[in-house]
């Protein structure tokens, strides 16, 4: 399974992609940021970003897309950007049929560190390790775009398996 992970951000917005499946050695494909700058004006930051999104998405063709779904902060100038950013990923995905699933930051700390309350230090440290790298991906938002699409790989099968189920029961085994 390749997951293209998307840490959601208006400055950067953090995307990285994995390639691995239960029980076996995950690889990093790629990663990277998506940047805009502050001073110019929100609508050509998104479409920037959105653009980038969909150059990542056609460049490595990913069969799941992992966004981190957005928490409320004190700050919220920073959770409207962040939120913005997350519906264009959500929005590129489902323009391509791609299944997308949302992790909170905790699920993801949880999967790669075993802690919901890890640091960055140590997401980026488990990353690191987890995909056999040489040195930890830089900035934090391009180690936390590939720390959600570990957490995919790991959690979004089972969880897809489990609403596949509960949706069959629903429906009584029809689809």
């Amino acid at each position: 399974m390749r997951v293209l992970g998307v840490d959601p951000g208006l400055t950067r917005c953090g995307v990285g992609v994995v390639e691995g499946s239960i029980g076996r050695p995950l690889t990093m494909v790629d990663v990277g940021v998506v940047r805009t700058t502050a001073d110019l004006p929100i609508e050509e930051r998104l479409l920037q970003i959105a653009r980038g999104l969909d150059a990542w998405i056609d460049a490595t063709a990913p069969d799941a897309i992992a966004v981190e779904r957005v928490f409320s902060q004190a700050n919220v100038k920073t959770v409207m950007g962040t939120a913005q950013v997350s519906g264009l990923a959500l929005v590129a995905a489902a323009t391509r049929g791609i299944p997308v699933t949302m992790h909170t930051p905790s699920e993801v700390k949880a999967a790669v560190t075993g802690s919901g309350r890890a640091d960055k230090a140590q997401v980026g440290a488990m990353v690191t390790r987890l995909l056999r790298l040489t040195e930890m991906p830089k900035p934090a938002d391009a180690a936390d775009a590939l720390a959600l699409a570990i957490c995919h790989v790991w959690r979004g099968a089972a969880t897809n398996r489990i609403q596949a189920a509960v949706a069959a029961r629903a429906t009584g085994g029809r689809r």
